[in-house]
């Protein structure tokens, strides 16, 4: 697929069919992934595969948005070798990281022609528990994948954005004016 059509016809899917990914999909999925940039190269993303019938009963106790999928990712990040800024703020970069890969992994699905849906609302410590979640581990998201339910279309505010003048300014405007 060419990129411009992939970045711009991919959607949130939340309905999916009972197919099951193939393996050599879901190793592409998690290549994409492996070779998205980190800060440092530290790579402090950790991915546990969901495809169990009782670890899919798990998930379900911990989300609402499970949406049936066949397959589903827990996108962590370790705590203990995440990157810190080193110029002067410090602030950790695990979670940019992983968010990174995480869109990375998306892309790669929706390239194989499956669905994917960034799900952010969920039980974090009932996760950390029914998983055996280390504590140096933050939960960043759970990530549905699967093929689309024949009736999946993106959500009816899928298409609303901002005009670029909204969000992007030059250099020569910042602290002047945005963009008209």
């Amino acid at each position: 697929m060419d990129y411009d059509d992939l970045i711009q016809t991919r959607y949130s899917v939340r309905s999916y069919s009972d197919r099951p990914v193939e393996q050599y999909k879901l190793s592409k999925i998690l290549e994409a992934g492996r070779i998205a940039p980190t800060a440092g190269n530290r790579q402090p993303q950790r991915i546990v595969i969901i495809k169990s019938q009782d670890a899919h009963t798990k998930i379900k106790q911990c989300t609402p948005c499970h949406f049936n999928a066949p397959l589903v990712l827990l996108v962590c990040y370790d705590k203990s070798v995440e990157n810190n800024n080193h110029y002067g703020d410090k602030r950790p970069y695990g979670q940019v990281d992983a968010s990174i890969v995480m869109t990375h992994m998306m892309l790669e699905a929706h390239n194989l022609e499956l669905g994917t849906v960034w799900v952010g609302l969920f039980n974090p410590d009932l996760l950390r528990d029914l998983f055996c979640i280390p504590a140096h581990y933050e939960i960043l998201g759970l990530m549905p994948i699967g093929y689309p339910y024949p009736d999946a279309k993106p959500g009816k505010m899928h298409s609303e954005k901002f005009p670029i003048k909204h969000t992007v300014w030059y250099d020569s405007f910042v602290g002047e004016k945005q963009l008209e």
